[in-house]
This record gives structure tokens, sequence and C-alpha cells, in this order.
């Protein structure tokens, strides 16, 4: 019984060893879940962001403390100049334009005015004065709109921001840029005071135009240095700092003064300056012309580029000596703007015989447009394309006195039709390319070949794409004013090729020379014959034909171009060595109903030349024209002179020496047979040249129809409108058997 009650007690205690165990289970599993929920996770959270946030100013702290250390002293920032300066000249060594940095006086912060300094805080940094060179609340705004909207990140630089960029970094906008602008930033912060980085600021920040300070942009806009700056003035070169192109003063004022009215404005609202003062009108100002922003910027848009091909990487101030002549490219820029339509825009190039550049207008005014139609814009050629056309036939076999027929033709379903529909039936080479008909054209180069046409545009300079259907002949194709030009000067330098250039030579302010111009070996393009041809061609054009407008009082060669409904006009040639091209259109290329080649362009033409050719000696063309031998028929020598001087032979065979008047073979004396002859006498046919007669069993070289046809004693076919009819054949061209080529 005891063991029993023993055995009770022990597993009642048992169950209350149980019993107490379970509720201090379920209370520890309740706490560990507490534990793992959001409170621990937020805790989580904020131990370890604030460590991080510790961390990530730490090595805020520690690099920005080191940036300090390395920044250079004030003294040294203050001696730094960015960019390189570029001093070009003319071919005469005269001054022409100096780009680049343009720096005016040093200017302390108690030379700088109160107002110059309010209105650039005001305008780019309203919380300078607060921030320690990044604007916190700047950023967050910055943050809450990109969370918000769809934007990307933009925060705006302080000025202190902007100061670092433009003394030690670059304008890449890339987040490891703005994170080391920001270090910076701070960094000039804590070594140089407020009063010291605006300094720096204003006498560095860029204000277009190659100005760098407020004393180089008060010097270049308004003619007087910085230290007596108005408000409205200070206003516009406050205004500049976010766009210097944009809103530069002398590109466009009217930007200018919005921009300066919006200065005026925040000024106000921040409490700088007074209602009155913020009333002033900025378009009161008086503006200082800027010669610099000239037609001669068109010259050094083009020309400077090539100092990167030219001369190995250098950053050290140097001149350029280039082509231009001050005085030519004045009258050129005066001729242009003086005989252009209105609402239309002109170009020009001038060329020496050895390509030198001496002229160059890519519009009519820079300051409002700065696009450069000399040496970019592609526009169709019309007529003065056809230099190529004749070219190519001159050097088949063609020359100016060779007959063609002006009359209606169809090739491939194209029907040409000369200007006023009008066919003139029989002229010559000369004439057709002095009138200009479009007929004759195609019939040329549809016998020669489009795609020859083409190749020969190809060899004078063409560059641009060439279309080679048939309607090519009348200047489809676009091209640039300057390979027209180019190709041109080539025909009056005798059919050698030209190089075009713009600078002689560079050197450093020191006078080391790092590149100097050497003359290329010229490349013969076309036989001299054939430039010969084509030069008579062109002074005809201009003596009688569709170029009278651009006669100067002395030989002139050259060729009109107009294209479809007037919307384009040339005017391309060349007097004593200089050649010339004349471009106007509308950049819309809509048309002009007064504009053709022959009236605006070569009045232009001749209005410059008058001028670029006043010093220069007159020299006529060399239009004469020395055929090859392959070019000449075999018995042309004995068809000149007077007919009864030949000897002949008489019905019965006998030859009779011709009579003279004086001395032998009078009347009655017996002839005399100059040309032995071997064999029979008396045999029946002509002798031929060198006593030789042909005989029975020698078959003729060529038919009679073709005989008569290459002397021009027969007929001639009329031109048919067939997919490739031929000009009228002449002595020196039947159309039924090829030419040798030479």
């Amino acid at each position: 019984m005891a063991e029993r009650g023993s055995r009770r007690a022990a597993a009642d205690a048992q169950r209350r060893r149980q019993s107490g165990k379970r509720p201090s289970s379920r209370a520890s599993a309740k706490g560990r879940t507490e534990r793992t929920g959001w409170r621990l996770w937020l805790r989580r959270l904020v131990l370890w962001g604030g460590a991080a946030a510790l961390l990530g100013a730490l090595f805020l702290g520690l690099a920005v403390a080191f940036a300090a250390r390395s920044l250079p002293s004030y003294s040294a920032l203050k001696a730094t100049q960015p960019g390189q300066t570029i001093v070009v000249r003319a071919r005469d060594g005269s001054e022409i334009v100096e780009l680049g940095p343009s720096y005016g006086k040093w200017l302390d912060r108690n030379q700088i005015p109160q107002v110059m300094n309010d209105a650039m805080v005001s305008v780019e940094d309203r919380r300078f004065y607060s921030h320690p060179g990044v604007d916190p609340i700047g950023l967050a705004r910055a943050v809450y709109v990109w969370i918000t909207g769809d934007k990307r990140l933009q925060a705006t630089s302080t000025i202190t921001q902007q100061l670092a960029r433009n003394l030690f970094l670059n304008s890449n906008r890339s987040f490891d840029r703005k994170l080391r602008e920001g270090i910076l930033a701070m960094a000039l912060e804590a070594k140089f005071s407020k009063q010291q980085i605006l300094e720096l600021y204003l006498n560095k920040v860029y204000f277009g135009g190659g100005a760098y300070g407020v004393d180089s942009a008060s010097r270049k806009f308004f003619s007087h240095d910085a230290t007596h700056l108005s408000t409205a003035e200070a206003a516009i070169i406050a205004g500049l700092v976010k766009a210097p192109s944009r809103f530069s003063p002398t590109a466009d004022v009217d930007a200018a003064v919005d921009r300066a009215n919006v200065v005026l404005s925040l000024m106000r609202q921040q409490g700088r300056i007074s209602a009155s003062e913020a009333e002033v009108d900025p378009s009161a100002v008086k503006l200082k012309k800027d010669e610099s922003q000239n037609s001669v910027r068109y010259f050094t848009d083009w020309a400077l580029p090539q100092l990167d091909i030219l001369l190995p990487e250098t950053t050290e101030p140097i001149e350029v000596w280039t082509t231009l002549d001050t005085g030519m490219q004045q009258a050129a820029a005066t001729s242009i703007k003086a005989n252009v339509p209105g609402g239309a825009q002109g170009a020009l190039v001038s060329m020496d015989r050895d390509g030198a550049i001496l002229a160059m207008v890519g519009g009519t005014d820079y300051v409002t447009t700065n696009y450069n139609r000399a040496t970019e814009a592609l526009r169709q050629p019309g007529s003065a394309w056809k230099l190529f056309v004749y070219l190519a036939a001159l050097e088949a076999g063609y020359t100016p006195e060779d007959t063609v027929k002006d009359v209606p033709v169809t090739i491939d379903g194209w029907s040409p039709r000369n200007d006023g529909r009008s066919y003139a039936g029989e002229i010559n080479v000369r004439t057709a390319f002095a009138y200009s008909k479009n007929t004759v054209a195609a019939q040329l180069g549809n016998e020669v070949g489009f795609g020859t046409v083409a190749s020969m545009a190809r060899r004078f300079g063409i560059s641009t794409p060439i279309s080679t259907y048939p309607a090519m002949v009348l200047g489809s194709s676009e091209v640039r004013v300057i390979d027209m030009t180019r190709a041109f000067a080539e025909v009056g330098a005798g059919g050698n090729s030209v190089e075009p250039y713009g600078i002689v030579k560079v050197t450093t302010n020191d006078g080391e020379v790092l590149y100097r111009h050497e003359a290329k070996n010229p490349t013969r393009l076309v036989p001299d014959y054939v430039a010969a041809g084509m030069t008579d061609l062109l002074q005809t054009a201009v003596s009688t034909g569709t170029g009278r407008a651009a006669q100067i009082g002395r030989p002139v060669a050259g060729k009109t171009g107009t294209t479809s409904s007037n919307k384009d006009g040339w005017f391309l040639g060349f007097s004593s060595g200089i050649t010339t091209g004349v471009w106007m259109g509308r950049d819309d290329a809509k048309s002009i109903p007064s504009l053709h080649g022959g009236t605006a362009p070569a009045r232009a033409f001749a209005a410059y030349m008058k001028y670029a050719v006043r010093n220069r000696p007159v020299e006529q063309f060399n239009t004469e024209l020395k055929l090859p031998e392959w070019q000449l028929e075999p018995d042309d020598e004995q068809m000149y002179g007077n007919p009864d001087d030949y000897y002949y032979i008489d019905e019965a065979g006998n030859l009779v020496e011709p009579q003279r008047p004086n001395g032998d073979g009078g009347p009655g004396a017996p002839p005399t047979d100059p040309f032995p002859v071997q064999g029979e006498q008396g045999a029946a046919g002509p002798t031929a040249p060198g006593g030789r007669r042909p005989t029975d069993d020698v078959t003729q070289a060529a038919s009679d129809d073709f005989l008569n046809r290459a002397t021009g004693n027969g007929p001639a076919p009329a031109p048919t409108a067939t997919q490739r009819p031929r000009p009228q054949p002449t002595a020196l061209q039947p159309a039924a058997v090829p030419r040798p080529q030479p």
C-alpha cells in the first residue's frame, strides 16, 4: 500500500511540474515573436542607418578635408587661365580676329560694384551666403521633384559648385562628376571666405564671345571696364551665365533684354534693389558694335577646325596666318548684301590660282545666322553643271566649232526644254553653251554617257552624291559652293588640279613656326586643249551669252546657273587668276521669281571682281586648240588652200600640173609628174599621195557615204526623238564610227 501511495505521489508531482512549464513556454514564444516583428526591424534600420550616416559623414569630412588640403592657393587660382587664345591674321599680317579666352583686368572684391554681386547671387544662387558649398534645400527640392514627378534628378549648382567645375572639372552630366563637384565646392568653402569665392567666380566665369570675367564682358559688350557697371548692365551680364550664346546681346538683343528683366525681377523679390531700380530699361543700354562678329567669321569657322589635323595637340597661345584678303572680304560681303534679293541668302567663295581662299561669305549677316552656306549648304547648281557635260564632250572629241542641233529631243522618256521653249536648229557648240541650250547638253551627255559626266565632276573635286539619270546634265545633283568654285578654278588653271586652302602658317607668340603650308604638285585633270576649249566656251558665255552681266572690262570666263522655279541662282567664273563663285537663294528653298544666274549673282560677281582684280594685269585667255593627232583627219593637210593649186588626173588618166601665173607650169607647159609611178602609164584611177594608185583588187577602206558625211559634203541626218539621239556629225566627229581614245 505504501509503495502504491508513493508512486501516486510521484505521478502527481510530475504532472505539477509539467503543468508549471507550459505557461512559461507560451510566454517565451510570445516574447520571441514580438522581438522579431516590425519594431525590431525599425530599430535595426535606425541603428544601421545611423551608423551608415555616421560613416558617410566621416568619409565626406575626410574627403573634403583632403580636397581642401590639396587645393591650390588663392593666388595660384587667380593666375590660372582656361582655354587657348588664337590670333587670326590676314595675308598681309594684320590681325582680323582674336578667338578663345579674353581676359579683362582682375577686379578685387572692393572694385566689383555691389550691384554686380547682388545680380549674380540673385539669379544664380540666392542662398549663397548661408550654405556650405552645396545647397541642401535646393538638393532636397530636386529629390522631391524627382520622386513625385517623371523628370530626371536635377539640382541647380551653386556658385561655389560652378566655380569648382570651371576650375577643376569638365561639364559631363554624370553622378561621379556631380559628387566630385560637391566635395570640391565644400572644400573651397572650407578654405576660402565667401567674398573670396565670389571674387574668383566673377573674374573667371564665362560670359560668351570668348569673354571670361566681368571686366572682359563689360569691355566686350559695353566698351568700358566693369568698375562702373549700371544696374541694367549688371543685369545683362548676370543673365548671360545660364546660356552665354543664347542670351548674348551681340547675337540676340531681345533675348538678352528679356533675360535681364528676369534678373531685375529676382533682385527686387529678394530685396537687393528697390522697386524704382527694378524699373530700369535694359534695352536702353548702349551696346558696343562687335567687329569680330562680321563676315570674316565664316572664313575662320571653316579654316580653324583644320588646326586639329595640321597641328599636334597644344594649349599654348598661337597665331594663325591665313590667305584672307581683308579688302576683298569686305568687297565680297558688300557685293552680296547689295545684290541679294529680299528674303534670300547669298554665298561667295573667291580663290587665287593656287587655291588660296581670298574671300569667303557664308550669308548676309553672321550675327543673324552663322550657318556657312559657302562650305556647308547643298544646293542644285542648275546650268552651271554643264561645265562637266561640255568638258566630257570636248575630251571625247568635240570642238567649239562643231555643229549641233538645238531641237526637241526625248531621252528615256525625259524631254528637256530650253528656257523660253525656243529652239535654234543648227548651231555650233560654242553658241549652244553660251546660250545654255538644255537640249544640246542633254544630247551631249547622252552621247558621251551620263556616267562619264559624273566621273568628270568627280575628277574636278565634286564630292557630294551625283545622279546618273538623264536630267543630271541640267544640274539636279546638289553641290557646295566651294566645290563648284574649285572646279572652275581648275579649268582656269589649264586643266590642272587646285587644292583650296586657308592657312599659310601657324606660329607661337614667340615666332616659332608650328606649321607651314606646302604647295602640292598639281595633277593633270584634262588635256590642255580640252581646258582651252572649255575656256573658249566660258568666255563666250560672258561676252555674248547668258552671263553678260558679269563683264568687268577685261576678259572673263564664266557660267550662269538657274534651277527650276528659280530656287537657286549661280554665277561662277575667273579672270586674271582669280576664280569666284556666287550663289543666291532661300534657306527654305522656296521660289524667288526674279532670281536668275545672269541677274543678281552675275552682278554680285562683277561688283566683287572689279575690286579683286583692280591691281592685277589684264590676262588674255588661252583658247587656241592644239588638237592631238588622233583627232585630225589624215587628209586634212591636203584640203587647205585653193583647190586649183593641187595636181589632178585628167579624163585620159594623165597627170596635170596646176597652172601658175608665173614660172613653172604655165599654160602650155608640158606636165611634169612629181610622183613617179611604178607600172603601166595611163592606168585608170586616181593617184594617191605618195605616187600609189589603187588597184582593182584593193577594197576601199570606208564607204562613199561615210566619206561624204565625214568631209561635210553629204546631207546630215536630222536628230530624231529617240532614246539616244546624236548631234549632227561633222568632219571631226563622225556619228557612225567610234572615235579613238587619246
